[in-house]
């Protein structure tokens, strides 16, 4: 699996576990690439605009190369290009922000994002009621079995 990752930090390497973890336990091959990025609010704030219209930044967008369904992985050949997910862009002042403000450390709040926005690049989504309790349910159980098979991400 190749996670792209343009994080320079200690926390990066705990997040690409995490992404690893999450694309394993839902099926996808080694040969899956997803792109993450860090950006500033600014630059949140305009691919918001850009994307939906939405004159703010936000925590996590994510970007989907195909329009992929939920729990329906890609046949890839094993001697064919690999399966290229898209991008996850997250703001990780946003994500500080919005962690003290909810009372969970930037870390935890971070690993979250990183989780929600591969969900989306699966095909996952929130707009419905019910489309919702199925991706938070996912998420919570996603990061709950990392937390117990990784460890308590640190710094």
């Amino acid at each position: 699996m190749t996670i792209l990752d343009d994080r320079p930090t200690a926390v990066s390497g705990r997040l690409d576990a995490l992404v690893r973890d999450l694309l394993v336990e839902e099926g996808y091959p080694n040969r899956t690439e997803v792109t993450v990025h860090t950006v500033d609010a600014v630059s949140m704030a305009e691919r918001n605009r850009e994307a939906f219209g939405i004159q703010r930044p936000t925590d996590v967008l994510s970007f989907p190369v195909d329009g992929l369904m939920p729990g329906v992985v890609p046949d890839v050949a094993d001697d064919g290009p690999p399966i290229v997910l898209g991008d996850v862009f997250i703001a990780p002042t946003i994500v500080a922000e919005r962690a003290s403000v909810h009372g969970f450390d930037e870390e935890s709040e971070l690993a979250l994002m990183a989780v929600h926005g591969v969900l989306h690049l699966l095909g996952y989504d929130h707009a419905e009621p019910e489309d919702e309790k199925e991706m938070f349910e996912l998420q919570r159980q996603l990061l709950l079995t990392f937390l117990a098979t990784r460890g308590r991400p640190s710094a």
